[in-house]
């Protein structure tokens, strides 16, 4: 009884790591989440000069105030179908943990939904898919009002390889 209790609250301890506010956001018909704390900004669709020999999701780099940031196409990253930008398509500013230290990337997304607050009994793991999915970048699904949002480690979207070819840029 006392291993199945501590089994409990480790799961418990899980979900409370995960809770707090996220920024929602769509990707087609899904809906998906970035811890608050990640966000830099939210910038309209702008201009992306393109980086020969990068991966077709890193759409290439913005000038943003006078800092270079690459931009990812979460879609494209996501195996997802390419979609027209709209007027709703924007670039979600996020910090990302680097091999060296934070690294500012730019996130295209289909549109921003809102921020929400999930507890963590909101939050569940998530759903092993077996060994051929990679799920790591997930941090959860979230369930409010009947909807599921993906949770996203944004630390862990690009692989250590992907990383250190966006740290070089």
């Amino acid at each position: 009884m006392g291993e199945a209790a501590n089994q409990v609250d480790q799961l418990n301890q899980t979900g409370a790591d995960k809770d707090g506010k996220y920024l929602t956001f769509s990707l087609g018909n899904e809906e998906y989440g970035i811890g608050i704390l990640k966000i830099r900004e939210i910038i309209g669709m702008m201009q992306v000069t393109a980086v020969p020999h990068t991966p077709e999701y890193i759409k290439g780099v913005i000038n943003l105030r006078g800092k270079v940031i690459p931009v990812m196409d979460l879609r494209l990253k996501f195996d997802m179908e390419v979609a027209e930008y709209t007027d709703r398509t924007c670039v979600i500013v996020v910090d990302i943990e680097g091999r060296e230290g934070n690294v500012l990337m730019g996130v295209v997304v289909d549109a921003v939904s809102e921020v929400l607050a999930f507890k963590a009994d909101e939050i569940e793991e998530t759903p092993a898919f077996g060994e051929s999915v990679d799920t790591e970048f997930i941090l959860g699904m979230a369930k409010k009002e009947g909807e599921v949002k993906i949770l996203l480690d944004i630390d862990k979207v690009l692989n250590q390889e992907e990383m250190a070819a966006i740290e070089n840029l």
